[in-house]
């Protein structure tokens, strides 16, 4: 896998129920390298953190491959990297492959996967129509967060170097899948709730379903 673009978010106002909100949403690309932090990447704009940026969402990755299927769904729209908000744009990235607890060098960081990106609103406004969640949920490739074991930064043409391989076999794609199906499978559920690079309030949540 490789750092196709970086890409960083201004504050940016939006009207949502008749109510002026910030965003950080609208990440387009730079051309300097990006720190990554614990807890965010530097210069980067958080608008919410009680939903974005923190340990567990520190830096978002999204999958150059999967761009050609949206810009078919949404050619009007003026496309570049960062459209799905994400830091970092990777060539060769496969949720079906990719694990959660994965650990990767890249750069001088080293990153563990966490979890899938959850689509909220602010990407219907990013895109201009909020059926793109429902879309989102049902195409299931959400790209992924990252965990920041040791800051660090990053560039474009940067590689994923796997540093460790998770001994738990839960992909992103299955867990992304997992969440949003009425008919929980019994054993993904127990792979989500005994892999400890889940955050633990969502471990806790899923035990409802035992």
């Amino acid at each position: 896998m490789r750092i196709i673009s970086t890409n960083i978010g201004s504050p940016t106002t939006i009207i949502w129920n008749d109510r002026e909100e910030q965003t950080g949403i609208f990440k387009y690309p730079v051309d300097e390298p990006l720190i990554l932090e614990m807890e965010s990447v530097a210069k980067d704009t958080i608008s919410n953190r009680k939903v974005h940026g923190g340990v567990h969402k520190a830096c978002y990755l999204f999958s150059l491959e999967q761009y050609p299927f949206w810009k078919d769904l949404y050619p009007h729209l003026d496309w570049d990297w960062g459209m799905f908000g994400e830091n970092l744009t990777i060539e060769g990235m496969d949720e079906n492959q990719l694990r959660i607890g994965d650990v990767f060098r890249v750069g001088t960081a080293l990153v563990q996967i966490s979890q899938p990106r959850e689509p909220c609103y602010k990407l219907g406004i990013r895109f201009g129509d909020q059926n793109i969640l429902r879309q989102f949920i049902a195409h299931g490739y959400p790209g992924a967060y990252v965990r920041i074991l040791e800051k660090g930064t990053v560039r474009a043409g940067d590689e994923l170097q796997l540093e460790k391989r998770s001994g738990n076999s839960l992909t992103v794609k299955q867990f992304f899948n997992f969440l949003y199906e009425r008919k929980k499978n019994p054993e993904i559920l127990k792979l989500a709730i005994s892999n400890n690079s889940l955050p633990e309030y969502k471990r806790e949540r899923l035990k409802k379903y035992l």
